[in-house]
């Protein structure tokens, strides 16, 4: 049957998202999926030809094209070759690879460690490997899709408590019934709104009711802690969290996911968790670069003591401005826009005047809170920072955001 002729779901589906996405190109405020041409010193890009200052990077650390991690990924290259012999269980498990998974497991202070494909793959594989039917997951409100995905597919009973909101989460815990195992799972940092889990009393209650605790510290390795290390050191806590998952594409500049946690589990997820199992072994290159990356964080603590100054800079300064910054107490700087085409508009206005940042908008938000998701990194300097706030002022002004 033609497509275009079939007037069923999917295809008005389609047909609405194609309007909707003519309508912003037409208007000059589509800005997504935009190849970036050069990536430059000082966090600076080069799209359509003009360059530009990035507020949209995860590289918190500004560790892309790091000398050490460049060089540890072709020298892998030269080694191992581009690609594996297949997935990790059968032929596909370098030395590269357990190399790696032990400099995760000695960074995040736990036995043992596992990688996989991307941080999507270890959400939802892992969440769904652990938990079935009859099982409960708590599961905070905001958390990655990733997280929410994988406690569909799980089949456990998924609950969502309010946004950082421990007394509700307690109450959950209580209506769990007797005997059903529990998993209680949240982000570090949450990557819409930059504020920060209350690790402390999520352990309090997981320990009370004796639950599993998960922790997606996507947006906090090598953003928290005194060196980096993550949300348990930013608490000064030990090896309390379960489960500790994280990415190797944010801070980490390379791709994959990762857990960290005792051996039994860990023995338990490379035997019985399908992403691991059926899916190839990460590039030779991808996992040297990751497991370098973890060195230099440690041998370079100034990227981290310069990412707290910008953070605070940048913070402050729109704050300063007249700007709802949320709650944020990290690099990821919403900047509270409020309607879909608010946010759009901020984001041609910045654009425009080479400043790279980008919106979020409803669904990933809810509606009426669109923002310019905002980052800083350690690359940024103090002058260029001063003149991105300029930017986004003059922006925010000039649509009737501030005054």
């Amino acid at each position: 049957m033609d497509f275009h002729n079939t007037n069923d779901a999917v295809t008005r589906r389609i047909q609405a998202f194609t309007d909707r996405l003519a309508m912003l190109k037409a208007n000059d405020l589509y800005f997504y999926n935009q190849p970036i041409q050069e990536i430059l010193p000082g966090m600076k890009v080069r799209v359509n030809g003009r360059e530009m200052g990035m507020y949209a990077s995860y590289s918190y650390l500004g560790l892309v094209g790091h000398p050490r991690i460049n060089a540890a990924a072709k020298a892998a290259v030269d080694k191992f070759g581009t690609g594996t012999n297949g997935v990790r269980t059968l032929a596909g498990t370098l030395t590269i690879h357990t190399e790696l998974e032990e400099t995760i497991a000695d960074f995040k202070h736990a036995e043992a460690a596992v990688t996989y494909t991307s941080g999507y793959a270890t959400n939802l594989s892992v969440i769904s490997t652990l938990m079935g039917r009859g099982d409960y997951v708590l599961s905070d409100k905001l958390n990655h899709a990733s997280i929410v995905d994988g406690c569909l597919m799980s089949g456990a009973e998924f609950r969502r408590f309010r946004h950082n909101d421990m007394q509700h989460l307690e109450t959950m815990l209580k209506n769990v019934p007797e005997g059903a195992a529990r998993l209680v799972i949240a982000d570090s940092v949450f990557s819409m709104d930059g504020d920060i889990i209350d690790l402390p009393k999520v352990l309090e209650l997981t320990r009370k009711y004796n639950a599993w605790l998960m922790i997606d510290e996507a947006h906090s390795v090598g953003v928290l802690g005194k060196t980096g290390r993550g949300i348990e050191e930013h608490f000064g806590l030990g090896d309390v969290i379960d489960i500790k998952m994280g990415t190797l594409s944010k801070t980490i500049p390379s791709v994959g996911g990762y857990i960290a946690a005792k051996q039994e589990i860990i023995t338990y997820l490379r035997h019985a968790s399908r992403a691991y199992i059926f899916s190839a072994a990460l590039p030779p290159a991808q996992a040297a670069a990751a497991n370098e990356a973890f060195k230099v964080i440690l041998d370079e603590p100034w990227r981290l003591e310069q990412l707290n100054k910008n953070t605070r800079q940048f913070i402050d300064g729109l704050k300063g401005m007249g700007f709802d910054t949320m709650l944020t107490e990290t690099a990821i700087v919403p900047v509270l826009c409020g309607e879909d085409e608010k946010a759009f508009a901020m984001t041609r206005e910045a654009q425009h005047h080479d400043v790279f940042v980008l919106p979020v908008v409803s669904p990933a938000v809810p509606e009426g809170l669109a923002r310019l998701r905002a980052t800083v990194t350690a690359a940024h300097e103090t002058a260029e920072i001063a003149r991105a706030m300029d930017v986004i002022g003059e922006a925010g002004k000039k649509l009737g955001i501030i005054k």
